[in-house]
């Protein structure tokens, strides 16, 4: 059996304390701005072209080497960025562990719009390496054996904002880009599947076109919001009273709003989804598993996961459409071991109702390892992540 080599490093609350602090105060609940360690400035390009002065403080990760040689890296925070502040996040790697790359910029985050507009860079590329939207990729056959993270936090000059971090992570991968044919067996999800309220994005068709051209793409918030809602948790109704009374489901374009890219034009960049979902009393994060039965092992912990696939028409031919890019929520499994899913793209009928699908298992299987198996994690605290929860480096 071959599958790919994946790892995921998690700095949570008071782990935070480790690695190099320019600034940053280290707290049990994880980092805050403690003092002005520079100044910069900064032109939000979608917004009235004015430059802008903020000063800063940050904290630069440890080493990171993961073991293997790996191709991609995802990130992910849990941030607040209140008073107009904001956060930045770059990664470098290096594939000797001693040369290192230029650092490159990830995400430029804050949790409204009205401080900065939330954006990724682009254009960002050297002749080893791209930066895909929250993605970086190496190119030419390269492949890395270390990364670090830094993570800039900003604040208006003059301003005491302290905007603080309670989780930063990163997940890398190498090796091939299809798991185990046929399905490796699982059983613990086996006859198990969560509670999650079903939401279509196609009953948002038309709406708000400035992101991303209305809900026909909504998919990556629609399925954070139904996640979000098996907590019970969630923005409340004067956080999206500024959404037309008519539409149904507000909250979902109220998230549409605060995962939008700007540069990206789209609300399914995955780092600020699990950002978002966090503002709502989560943990969340990118990361990647094996196979399905890995995602099993959430499904039995009571956790359901937002999954990326990509697949041709006759790849799914019960899903009725085909995709080069969509999210959707895996809540359970029937007693085959065929994976239900809440799917917001449901081309059948445009309706909550019908939302819940099956699908069966070694089909869905490898049209989500096309993208590598990733997945988004959102879960309270207070709800423990099973004990096979893969490669989480202490």
């Amino acid at each position: 059996m071959v599958t790919p080599q994946i790892s995921l490093h998690v700095w949570r609350d008071a782990e935070l304390a480790a690695g190099t602090h320019v600034g940053t105060l280290a707290t049990p609940e994880g980092l805050e701005y403690g003092e002005d360690a520079g100044c910069r400035s900064y032109t939000d390009p979608f917004g009235d072209g004015s430059a802008r002065g903020y000063t800063w403080s940050s904290w630069l990760s440890p080493e990171v080497r993961p073991g293997h040689a790996f191709s991609d890296l995802v990130p992910s925070w849990n941030a607040r960025t209140p008073d107009g502040s904001w956060i930045e996040v770059e990664a470098r790697a290096s594939q000797d562990g001693v040369r290192w790359s230029r650092w490159w910029v990830l995400g430029r985050w804050a949790e409204t719009d009205t401080a900065i507009h939330p954006t990724t860079v682009r254009d960002q590329r050297d002749e080893t390496t791209r930066v895909r939207v929250e993605e970086l990729v190496a190119t030419h056959g390269t492949r890395w054996q270390a990364y670090q993270l830094r993570v800039t936090l900003l604040r208006p000059a003059g301003s005491d904002a302290r905007p603080t971090l309670s989780l930063v992570s990163a997940v890398v991968s190498g090796g091939p880009t299809t798991g185990p044919d046929p399905s490796r067996p699982g059983g613990t999800g086996h006859g198990r599947e969560v509670e999650v309220p079903p939401y279509s994005q196609q009953l948002h068709r038309g709406e708000y076109p400035q992101w991303a051209s209305g809900g026909e793409s909504w998919c990556s918030p629609t399925s954070i919001s139904m996640v979000l809602g098996t907590w019970g948790l969630g923005p409340s109704p004067e956080e999206y009273d500024w959404v037309d009374p008519g539409y149904r489901d507000r909250f979902v374009d109220h998230a549409v709003r605060f995962t939008f890219d700007h540069a990206y034009h789209g609300a399914g960049n995955w780092s600020f989804n699990t950002a978002y979902a966090a503002l709502y009393g989560t943990e969340a994060f990118v990361t990647r598993l094996r196979d399905v039965a890995e995602a099993e092992e959430y499904v039995a912990a009571g956790i359901p996961l937002v999954a990326s696939v990509a697949f041709e028409k006759d790849d799914l031919p019960m899903a009725g459409y085909r995709t080069s890019g969509h999210l959707l929520v895996i809540v359970g499994f029937d007693e085959h071991g065929d994976v239900i899913v809440n799917d917001p793209a449901s081309h059948r009928v445009p309706s909550n109702d019908e939302v819940r699908t099956v699908y069966p298992r070694a089909a869905f299987e490898r049209v989500w390892l096309r993208s590598r198996g990733l997945v988004y994690v959102i879960h309270p605290a207070d709800v423990p992540l099973p004990r096979t929860s893969p490669v989480m480096t202490p």
